[in-house]
């Protein structure tokens, strides 16, 4: 699983037969079924143009996406939100993050060894509470962001719902850029012993990308400075 995300970094357009490919060019002997499992169970999927896209909006829970020409221009406009798959030395967790386009400020976080749909709702109603409501919060169609309980708490606090295309890589890019910031910069140099070690070191991490480091999006400004918030 470590090998398949660090590939998949590299190469998101990637399925299942290519990722199975570069594990047996690693000398690891697995079959289609096993790692379609694993993709499955750390919440991957290839990016690429799909079939039939326009049937999606059949899905009673599916909303189409509101970024397409819109001009970000102020704090809380914005907030994307995904999960991604964190390796330990001994097993994984779930990182799921929620951040502002317009500052670049990870308005929160959270670690989690289930994907639970309430992980995501929790999380959101969280960082409601500290920094104020966003108008438009943009996901992926993942079924955490398909379900019920996500759909009804957005249009309960009359937050607009946008979701990327499927098979379109720069839909939710400003976190998929964070993810690779992430597991570059810290979870890959830094491999976790357990759950604690982990949070405490993300913990360091997102401070730092708060509150010090420089972004060339944001006009390398700090995104604490363009958000408004002190540490």
């Amino acid at each position: 699983m470590k090998i398949l995300d660090k590939h998949f970094l590299e190469h998101p357009s990637y399925g299942v037969l290519q990722m199975q490919e570069h594990l047996l060019s690693e000398g690891y002997q697995v079959n289609v079924k096993r790692v379609r499992r694993l993709l499955r169970k750390m919440n991957i999927m290839a990016i690429y143009p799909q079939k039939n896209l326009s049937k999606r909006l059949q899905a009673e829970y599916v909303h189409p996406y509101l970024l397409r020409g819109l001009n970000i221009e102020h704090n809380n406009q914005v907030w994307e939100i995904d999960i991604t798959y964190i390796p330990m030395r001994k097993g994984f967790m779930y990182l799921t993050a929620i951040i502002d386009v317009h500052s670049r400020f990870v308005v929160g976080w959270t670690l989690s060894n289930t994907l639970d749909a309430k992980v995501q709702q929790n999380l959101l109603l969280d960082c409601i509470r500290k920094h104020g409501k966003p108008e438009i919060v943009n996901s992926d169609q993942g079924s955490q962001f398909t379900c019920e309980g996500w759909i009804s708490l957005l249009k309960r606090l009359n937050i607009k719902i946008s979701m990327d295309g499927k098979g379109r890589a720069l839909d939710n890019i400003y976190i998929e850029r964070l993810w690779r910031t992430v597991k570059r910069d810290y979870v890959y140099l830094n491999p976790a012993d357990d759950g604690l070690e982990l949070y405490d070191g993300l913990n360091t991490f997102f401070k730092q990308y708060n509150y010090k480091k420089t972004h060339q999006g944001i006009g390398r400004k700090i995104p604490a400075s363009v958000y408004g918030v002190a540490a």
